[in-house]
C-alpha cells in the first residue's frame, strides 16, 4: 500500500491531509498537528516513511528548504509533490536535483472551501509514472485530476488560472461602484452573478479551443465567438455610458472593449 506523507498544515492543507487515511504529517507549528495519530519530528522523517510525500508550504524558499531536507533521505521511487504556488523554476531545479526521487509541481485549485469538501482541481506537472502514482491518494481530495506536462507545467497552469481569477476580481470591484452608484443592492447582484456563472460556466466556458489563434469561417467556434463578440462589445459600451452618466470611472470596462474581441479571436 502507498504510504503517504504531508508537510505544511496551513489553511489549505490541514483539511487535504484531514481526509486522507492514515497521513504522517508534519508542521513546524506542533499545534498544527493536533488530531492526527502519526506526527512526525521533522519533514525528514515524513520522507523516510512516506511514498508520495504532498507539500504545502507559503513560498519558494519553505518549499526548497522541505524538499532539500527530504531529498537526501527519501526512498527511490519516492514521490514528492509540490502543491505550493511558486516559481515554475523552482520545481524545475528541485527535480533535476532529485536524483532517484520524483518530484512533480501539483498546485491546486479550489481554495479551502474546495479542500474542505474534497472537489479541488489538481494540475499536475511530471513523468507519467510519477504522476500516475499520485492519482489514488489526490483522489481523497480532489476531484478534478489534469496531467499538463512535464514538471513546472503544473505551476505555468496554476499562474494562468490565477491570473484570470485576480484580473476577474478586480473587474468585480469596478462592476462593484459601477452598481453601487446606481443604487444596485450589491449582495442581490452578487448572488446574479454566482447563478449565472453556474449556469453558463463564466469565462471556462469559451476557454476550450485548441489554440488562441483567429477563428477562421469552418471553425466550429466560429459562429458562437463572432456572436459572442458582438454581444459583449454592446454591453461594454452601455455600461461604459453609464458609468460616464454616473461619473464612475471604468479603466477594466474600456480595456476590455478594446480587446475583447481579439481575447475571443474574432477579428475586426
Amino acid at each position: 500500500m502507498t504510504r503517504v506523507g504531508f508537510v505544511g498544515l496551513g489553511q489549505i492543507g490541514r483539511p487535504m491531509a484531514e481526509r486522507l487515511d492514515a497521513p504522517v504529517v508534519y508542521d513546524l507549528l506542533a499545534q498544527a498537528t493536533d488530531g492526527f495519530a502519526d506526527v512526525a519530528a521533522s519533514a525528514g522523517e515524513v520522507a523516510q516513511r512516506a511514498d508520495v510525500i504532498s507539500v504545502m508550504v507559503r513560498d519558494d524558499a519553505q518549499v526548497r528548504d522541505v524538499v532539500r531536507e527530504m531529498l537526501p533521505v527519501a526512498r527511490r521511487g519516492t514521490v514528492i509533490a509540490i502543491h505550493s504556488t511558486i516559481s515554475p523554476g523552482t520545481a524545475e531545479d528541485l527535480a533535476g536535483r532529485s536524483g532517484d526521487v520524483h518530484v512533480v509541481d501539483a498546485p491546486v485549485s479550489g481554495g479551502f472551501i474546495g479542500a474542505s469538501e474534497g472537489t479541488l482541481a489538481v494540475m499536475v506537472g511530471g513523468s507519467v509514472d510519477a504522476v500516475d502514482r499520485c492519482r489514488e491518494p489526490f483522489g481523497h481530495w480532489a476531484t478534478l485530476f489534469v496531467h499538463v506536462g512535464g514538471v513546472g507545467a503544473g505551476t505555468k497552469a496554476k499562474l494562468a488560472r490565477n491570473l484570470m481569477h485576480f484580473v476577474a476580481f478586480t473587474a468585480a470591484g469596478e462592476a462593484q461602484r459601477l452598481a453601487e452608484a446606481a443604487s444596485i443592492d450589491l449582495s442581490a447582484l452578487a448572488k446574479v452573478v454566482r447563478h449565472s456563472d453556474k449556469v453558463t460556466g463564466g469565462p471556462g466556458a469559451i476557454m476550450f479551443r485548441d489554440s488562441t489563434k483567429p477563428v477562421v469561417p469552418d471553425d466550429p467556434w466560429f459562429d458562437v465567438l463572432n456572436h459572442t463578440a458582438e454581444l459583449g462589445e454592446k454591453d461594454l459600451r452601455l455600461a461604459l455610458e453609464l458609468g460616464e452618466e454616473l461619473g464612475v470611472d471604468l479603466p477594466f470596462g474600456s480595456l476590455a472593449l478594446e480587446y475583447f474581441a481579439s481575447s475571443l479571436g474574432v477579428k475586426r
